[in-house]
């Protein structure tokens, strides 16, 4: 079997994931650390169930059979080594042929000298007069914005990596170039715009490939190739198109602050790795519960752990995040909270997150709510499992909540009707509310919940 029969946990409701064989093993790049990274980029977006192969000149022999079976649909390469071997390389092309999609990484387009049609496949190749300048960051820009993967994405900004130059033409290909960069002379470069993203097809199958993906053994500090969001995307975007020739994965990269946000002074709570969190009343993230994984903020069910409060304290903000609850799961997101009470709702304020698709709760205790207190206005959260998308605006003494992009909370949070409001509540014995600047604290309700794209501004 190429594909294990348990899927990934973020597996969309109503998207089957594209079952991926990561082929990896031999590379001049450091292939130990990039194929379980490049595995992760892809399982972190839900739409992906990747197996990963040291051995493709074995296992590549039983692609045919697992395509028939309804097992394989995408091949990532990763491999830069020895020739397969008659029998893998003969079943590879016969399930690209048949419609299996192809992702080409960075140096597996330097591989398989005089294999026609591995060259023609991937289209632009590393041969005699290719190169590349220094390991550096550069912008690499969308050029055809009318192709499925690159429909809404903005330009890659800054992106560390080698830039490819003068790759050269294999016989009989045909591509579509969607991303190039500028090969700076100053750095190593040609002074020429290069191709960093094309796509193509090989007989039924779809290609895409991206000469972008560097990491060098033995050198820690290009891994920020691959801690780049925006490449994660492009990446996951890309392999996603090469299986189903459509793209439902956002074009904005998860844990990234868009130009916009930029501007405007956002800042970043959660980088994908680093949370800016710690546990109540605690010094560091705790040893339980909580973990970081598929570039999110986990709880898991029963996991213990406590809540989370941010490192540093806020009073009026624009807060905006997307979270992920399982079925029948509560949690929450409160803010102004102190940590001379037992609990953080003993002072916080809270956002509920809440999946209630089996229960009937009080309306002030749906998700969404500003829980006890408020209801929100419409019903407009997606089932459990999938990501909302979340933003708090505390401003001018108003409490104001948003949830996948319709306006459900305005609410004062100061004065008497927020006084008669608290009186009214199970908060009414406790310094509920009175703090004018706090910590945003993330609930560890005892079920499993997700947190992602974390962005704050201070106002």
């Amino acid at each position: 079997m190429l594909v294990p029969a348990l899927f990934a946990a973020l597996t969309l409701p109503q998207d089957p994931p594209i079952r991926t064989l990561l082929v990896s093993g031999a590379n001049n790049h450091d292939w130990q650390w990039t194929a379980p990274e490049i595995a992760r980029t892809l399982t972190e977006t839900g739409r992906f169930v990747v197996t990963t192969t040291n051995t493709p000149a074995k296992d590549l022999v039983d692609a045919p059979r697992a395509l028939a079976a309804g097992e394989l649909q995408l091949i990532v390469l990763d491999y830069n080594g020895p020739r397969w071997g008659a029998a893998a390389e003969a079943a590879f092309v016969q399930v690209v042929q048949a419609g299996v999609g192809v992702t080409v990484l960075h140096a597996a387009n330097n591989a398989f000298t005089g294999w026609a049609d591995y060259e023609r496949l991937v289209g632009l190749l590393w041969r005699d007069g290719t190169g590349h300048g220094a390991y550096h960051p550069f912008d690499v820009n969308v050029v055809d914005r009318h192709h499925p993967i690159t429909h809404g994405m903005a330009d890659m900004r800054l992106h560390p990596d080698e830039l490819y130059h003068r790759l050269v033409l294999a016989k009989g290909a045909e591509f579509r170039v969607l991303l190039s960069a500028f090969s700076e002379p100053k750095t190593g470069g040609t002074g020429r715009h290069e191709p960093m993203a094309t796509v193509s097809t090989f007989g039924k199958g779809r290609v895409f490939h991206t000469p972008l993906g560097h990491v060098w053994t033995g050198v820690p500090a290009s891994r920020a190739t691959w801690a780049d969001p925006q490449l994660r995307r492009l990446v996951a975007r890309g392999s996603e198109w090469a299986a189903t020739g459509t793209v439902t994965l956002a074009p904005e990269p998860r844990n990234w602050l868009v130009e916009q946000e930029r501007a405007e002074g956002f800042t970043l709570l959660f980088d994908g790795r680093t949370p800016s969190f710690r546990a109540y009343q605690g010094a560091q993230m705790p040893a339980v519960g909580w973990t970081v994984s598929e570039a999110a903020i986990v709880h898991a069910a029963g996991g213990g752990g406590g809540d989370l409060v941010s490192v540093e304290e806020y009073g009026d903000f624009d807060f905006r995040f997307s979270f992920r609850v399982a079925k029948g799961g509560n949690s929450g997101v409160m803010w102004h909270v102190t940590e001379t009470n037992e609990a953080t709702y003993m002072s916080g304020p809270e956002f509920q997150v809440y999946d209630h698709a089996d229960a009937k709760p009080d309306a002030k205790h749906m998700v969404g709510a500003l829980y006890d207190l408020v209801p929100p206005s419409a019903p407009c959260a997606k089932p459990a499992g999938l990501w909302n998308d979340a933003r708090i605006l505390i401003q001018g003494g108003r409490i104001r909540f948003w949830l996948n992009g319709t306006a459900i909370v305005d609410a004062p949070g100061v004065g008497p009707e927020w006084d008669a409001m608290v009186q009214a509540s199970k908060f009414k014995d406790w310094p509920f509310g009175k703090a004018a600047r706090g910590r945003i604290a993330l609930q560890d309700h005892g079920d499993e919940v997700a947190f992602c794209n974390l962005r704050i501004k201070a106002l």
